[in-house]
Parts: C-alpha cells; sequence; structure tokens
C-alpha cells in the first residue's frame, strides 16, 4: 500500500472508532441519572435528623447553571469511551497487526488477555476502597463546618482512582514483557525487590487522590504480591529459555562454554602431495622428494 492508501485506512479506522464512541455516548446519556447515581454513591450522604457538620456525611451539589449540562456530557463521554472500548481498540489493532510478525502477534494476544483483567481489577478496587477513603477525608471537616462536595468534584475524583489503580496493576505484566524479551531476568528482577516494595508504598502515597493511608495500602499491597507473580512467572520462563537454549542468558560480550573434552581420532588417510616444484613436473610421480621436501615448503 502507498503512503496515501495508508492514511485512507487510518482515517476510516478512526471513523468507525470515533462512531462507536459517539452511539455509546448518546445510548449513555438517557441513563445518566443513573450513571451520576452510581459515581456518587460512595459518598456518605447526609440523612434527615443526621449531624451535617463534622465531616459525618456530605451533600452532593452542582454549583452553577450549566454544572449539570457539563457533568452529564462527561459522564456519558467517559461510559461511551469504556463500554465502546472493543470497537475502536479492534481498529487500532486490525491498521497495525499487518506489519507485525506471527511471534509479535501471539505475544500482543497475550499481553491484551492480561492487561484487561488486570486494568478492572485495579479499576475494581479503586471503586470498592472509595467509600472508606471519602470517610477517612470527610472526617478531617471541622466541627462547625458542612462539606458540599460538587458533583465534577466526585466525578474527577472517581476518574482519578480509577485510572491511577486500573495503569498501577499493568507494573507486574510490564515486567514479565521485559523478561520475555530477554531484558531482565527473574533472578535480577528479585534482587530488586527491596527497592520496589519501596518504591511501590511511595508511588501510592504520592499517585492516589487520597492522603489516607487506606488508599497507600490497598495500592500498594496488590502491586507488591503481583510483583512477586511476576519474578515467578519469569524464573519459569527463564528456566524453559535455559532448556532450549544453555546461552540463552548470556550477554552480547559474553563468551558461552566450550567443551574441551579431546575426542578420539579416526584412521589418518594418506594423501598424496600434489605435483608443486617445477622438478616434479612430468615425472609421473606426486611422491618425488626434492632436497628432502615434497612440495614447495
Amino acid at each position: 500500500m502507498s503512503l496515501a492508501e495508508h492514511l485512507r485506512e487510518l482515517r476510516n479506522r478512526l471513523a468507525k472508532g470515533l462512531l462507536a464512541i459517539t452511539v455509546v455516548s448518546i445510548v449513555a446519556a438517557f441513563y445518566s441519572q443513573e450513571l451520576m447515581e452510581f459515581l456518587a454513591d460512595p459518598v456518605p450522604r447526609c440523612e434527615p435528623g443526621m449531624k451535617q457538620t463534622g465531616g459525618h456525611c456530605a451533600t452532593v451539589t452542582f454549583n452553577d447553571l450549566l454544572s449539570p449540562f457539563t457533568t452529564t456530557v462527561k459522564v456519558s463521554l467517559m461510559v461511551g469511551i469504556i463500554v465502546s472500548s472493543p470497537v475502536w481498540l479492534y481498529q487500532l489493532w486490525a491498521f497495525v497487526a499487518p506489519g507485525l510478525h506471527k511471534n509479535e502477534r501471539k505475544y500482543t494476544y497475550w499481553f491484551v488477555a492480561a492487561a484487561v483483567p488486570l486494568f478492572f481489577g485495579g479499576a475494581w478496587l479503586a471503586y470498592t476502597i472509595l467509600p472508606v477513603s471519602m470517610r477517612v477525608l470527610l472526617g478531617i471537616t471541622p466541627d462547625g463546618a458542612a462539606n458540599l462536595l460538587p458533583m465534577d468534584t466526585i466525578l474527577d475524583f472517581t476518574v482519578r482512582m480509577v485510572l491511577v489503580f486500573g495503569a498501577s496493576f499493568e507494573l507486574p505484566l510490564l515486567l514479565v514483557m521485559l523478561n520475555m524479551t530477554g531484558m531482565v531476568t527473574g533472578r535480577r528482577m528479585l534482587t530488586w525487590w527491596r527497592g520496589v516494595v519501596m518504591g511501590v508504598f511511595i508511588f501510592g502515597a504520592v499517585a492516589t487522590p487520597t492522603t489516607d493511608p487506606v488508599g497507600m495500602i490497598a495500592l500498594a499491597g496488590p502491586i507488591v504480591v503481583l510483583y512477586f507473580l511476576a519474578v515467578g512467572v519469569s524464573f519459569l520462563n527463564d528456566k524453559r529459555r535455559r532448556r532450549n537454549d544453555p546461552d540463552a542468558e548470556l550477554d552480547d560480550d559474553e563468551a558461552s562454554d566450550l567443551d574441551l573434552t579431546p575426542e578420539a581420532v579416526g584412521d589418518v588417510d594418506s594423501v598424496r602431495p600434489p605435483r608443486a616444484l617445477p622438478e616434479q613436473a612430468g615425472t609421473g610421480r606426486s611422491d618425488q622428494r626434492v632436497n628432502g621436501f615434497d612440495d614447495v615448503t
């Protein structure tokens, strides 16, 4: 295909992906009320007769006239992107796949098959701990103040939590892919465990939108477990690689072990020397020696 044909194909596939996002977003707009209730469900609501100050509960609000409309558009677009992801991801894959080798496609299938459950597992964990995180954050409120939470703020907070948790759960998969390509071994990964555990907890404290230890531990704990699972998978892959190729883990400038055991020499075949000297030419004998030599040497 020429460059123009490639660009035309890319345009068509992007158009199909955007069309799928638009259709799903329009359908989601009709259920925006239920979707916003689902997003605001982790917020501890203030019920009648309940003390509304001191961080015991919060009231969900819209700050201005356009806020209900913009929040509805945000929620509908977010749902459209997530629900239609199989369509636009397939369009991107169909555009890239013809340029990949067979083994590269196989690794891509395995990567996607593992990446999707890991991301949704992280997203589910983020939504599960949202009520605890919100209660911890609201508990800092002084006794004389009440909490009014704008709906768009709740939406942004929830999306950030889901994205951070979902993307963080992909870290072990990245380590496994580096091991599959031979860039790092399982033994090398295991030597990093102290730094990785410390770095994961620091990342959990910085990356989570909440400032409470609950969110940090909820994010860092599963990642540490997944890290050690990735190390175990890498060890199994290294064992398989060594069984198929004993020199697979050697560096480019590292010599492989050589078998220097001498082998038995078989029967020696007699080789008639060539007629290399002028004195030997025309004699009819190839074994004639001149000054004790049978060739030019």
